[in-house]
């Protein structure tokens, strides 16, 4: 059983309003660096990448993060993962990087996200920005910028959708059965 809990506008106004609180507790965008998750993260850090040009007027640095070599769960049945490119072609040193996932849960991700950029470079800070924060944290982690936080059962799943992978924007929890 699955639930609609944001829709393509409640999307759109959790995006803009992020952009905003990003803005404001950096004072601008002169040393900000947007850097997303693979995979959703990065439509995530692409849209605010969008929002920030729109509302400062300049071009914010945008670059994409593959964690998957630095996960914990890697000899946990992932026999042949998938590696893709981390493009961020500009130096993380002195910058506030602002890493994006679309849902945050445990922390894990993350964790393994801020071991991938410390091999990259030593960024000024690391903020986190989360489409949906669920809870249910195993790690000492939490985002600086959220769009929306959804408490949950841990059993549940939170599914975000994106109209440039899944072909439209949506937020479901799906519920045990």
């Amino acid at each position: 059983m699955s639930a609609d809990i944001l829709k393509a506008k409640d999307i759109s106004r959790a995006i803009t309003r992020i952009a905003h609180e990003i803005v404001e507790k950096n004072k601008g965008a002169q040393n900000l660096a947007l850097i997303g998750i693979r995979t959703r993260g990065v439509i995530l850090s692409q849209r605010l990448h969008e929002k920030i040009k729109a509302i400062e007027e300049t071009d914010v640095r945008h670059g994409i993060l593959d964690i998957t070599l630095y996960r914990d769960d890697l000899g946990t049945g992932l026999e042949n993962p998938e590696v893709k490119a981390t493009e961020i072609p500009f130096p993380l040193e002195g910058m506030d990087v602002i890493l994006c996932d679309d849902v945050l849960f445990t922390g894990r991700t993350i964790r393994a996200a801020i071991d991938a950029l410390m091999d990259l470079g030593r960024p000024a800070s690391v903020q986190l920005a989360v489409l949906i924060d669920r809870g249910h944290r195993e790690l000492p982690i939490r985002p600086d910028f959220v769009g929306k936080n959804i408490p949950t059962v841990k059993t549940a799943r939170i599914q975000a959708l994106f109209k440039e992978i899944d072909g439209k924007d949506l937020v479901q929890v799906i519920e045990p059965e």
